[in-house]
């Protein structure tokens, strides 16, 4: 038996993952204004727009693709023999007219956080750190051609999304975390994380997606600890490196960042960070 979900917003950490799990299983996720007004202009004329079109569009937003990825693997047939690996495939499946009937007017993140702008900013990072970390991840996978390009960039978009929904639905918790951190740069994420919320955000991402029957290929690619993959390598060094240049390429980490990326890619240091700065 699954545990009682807890009231949001949570201003106190659930005691362990199961309970954080139960808390965030069913939460409401909302998403960017922007998407919200991209898709009710769509809805109004939405013979006009295909699945690649409105994947296009989603797939800028990550809390978005989120809501349409678990609710496809939620609601997959029986009859379907892959999973819906992409927004754009679950959209295929479910067609154009059943995709607006499952998918309303969207809740805002901006209107869920308009009297915590802290917050709201401490989100809005996150989600550019996911844009930039999607597109070094996509750039890296047509280098290395490999065939799972698509669900690589999604992967690096949605690999933080425990932490997004950290924001969403706990921000003081948030805020916590990140106080900390500014307080003490030394400070691991990983051990705040335990210290805070009694868990790694990286467990629970893993814990929602598993609950939510997300493609395995997403779970797989998004799980650091199997490293030595190179679909996950390009992930973490992908993730790893749109977080050491969020405010700048000086950050001491970044030479690592690219003699492992320049390894990942078989480019020697200067072709691959020319190669960096054209993906940025």
């Amino acid at each position: 038996m699954n545990p009682p979900a807890l009231a949001l917003p949570l201003r106190q950490a659930p005691p362990d993952l199961a309970a954080w799990t139960a808390a965030l299983r069913d939460a409401e996720i909302p998403v960017l204004a922007t998407t919200a007004e991209s898709l009710e202009l769509m809805r109004a004329n939405e013979d006009a727009f295909d699945a690649n079109s409105i994947g296009e569009m989603i797939a800028t937003d990550p809390l978005m693709t989120l809501k349409v990825l678990a609710h496809a693997a939620t609601h997959r047939s029986g009859r379907l023999l892959t999973d819906a690996e992409t927004v754009t495939a679950a959209i295929v499946w479910m067609g154009i007219t059943p995709f607006f009937a499952a998918f309303g007017p969207q809740p805002t993140v901006e209107q869920r956080l308009a009297d915590q702008p802290a917050a709201l900013a401490g989100l809005q990072r996150v989600l550019r750190r996911a844009d930039r970390a999607a597109r070094f991840a996509l750039g890296f996978a047509a280098h290395r051609a490999d065939p799972d390009a698509a669900v690589i960039h999604s992967a690096a978009s949605l690999h933080d999304f425990a932490e997004m929904l950290l924001w969403v639905h706990a921000p003081a918790l948030a805020l916590e975390i990140r106080a900390r951190q500014q307080a003490d740069r030394q400070l691991r994420s990983a051990a705040v994380q335990r210290e805070l919320l009694n868990i790694e955000l990286a467990d629970l991402e893993q814990a929602l997606m598993k609950t939510w029957h997300l493609p395995e290929l997403l779970a797989h690619i998004t799980d650091d600890k199997r490293g030595l993959d190179p679909q996950v390598q390009t992930v973490r060094l992908a993730v790893r490196l749109a977080r050491h240049t969020a405010d700048g390429w000086d950050d001491a980490a970044v030479p690592d960042d690219i003699s492992d990326i320049a390894q990942l890619l078989n480019l020697g240091p200067l072709a691959t960070e020319r190669l960096l700065h054209e993906l940025d």
